[in-house]
């Protein structure tokens, strides 16, 4: 599925489609849901995007993007295997609790929502943000802050991550700070 470049009532769609689908799942969300939230009529959303599933795919793409790009900057703005993953820890949560967090919690947990040939296209985004977190964890490894194979290792910790979507409150006074604080003593065994 190639989708043309983002306009900005696209963006507004694929934002208004990010909320919905995470609080009511891609089944569940229809598309008289989303051009309401959107503040369009059901057939002009036709105007945007071909069908539902086009839209999905969108959601995902810029979820995949917006944390590709966010590790990205980790790696480039620190200096040390330490400093690279205390910081992707952090952005990780960030990414996942932050603003902008509804694309990629949908990329996480609506992946099975697409067809084939949209997974396969997205594969590529989601291999190269996994290839940057897998050279953060080497880099732990060889320098001793963490143990274990390194594969597993990534998915361990990408796993441990990606599931505080579904228990962390930032509102019951643990700040995002603390908690990437606490995970990296964890995994390191430090402090």
């Amino acid at each position: 599925m190639t989708i043309p470049k983002q306009s900005l009532r696209r963006k507004e769609i694929t934002t208004v489609a990010a909320k919905l689908f995470k609080k009511h799942s891609f089944d569940r969300t229809t598309v008289r849901m989303i051009a309401k939230d959107a503040g369009i009529k059901s057939g002009s959303l036709f105007h945007h995007y071909k069908d539902k599933e086009e839209i999905l795919y969108a959601v995902i793409e810029q979820g995949l993007s917006g944390a590709l790009d966010t590790l990205k900057k980790t790696i480039k703005e620190t200096n040390s295997a330490e400093e690279n993953l205390k910081a992707a820890i952090l952005r990780q949560l960030k990414t996942l609790h932050g603003k902008d967090k509804d694309a990629h919690i949908v990329s996480i947990i609506e992946w099975s929502s697409l067809d084939e040939a949209s997974r396969q296209q997205l594969i590529v985004i989601r291999d190269e943000y996994e290839a940057h977190w897998q050279y953060i964890i080497d880099a732990a490894i060889s320098e001793g802050l963490l143990q274990g194979q390194p594969r597993l290792q990534r998915l361990f910790v990408l796993g441990s991550l990606n599931w505080t979507i579904h228990w962390y409150k930032p509102k019951h006074g643990v700040q995002i700070e603390d908690t990437a604080d606490e995970f990296y003593r964890f995994i390191t065994k430090s402090g």
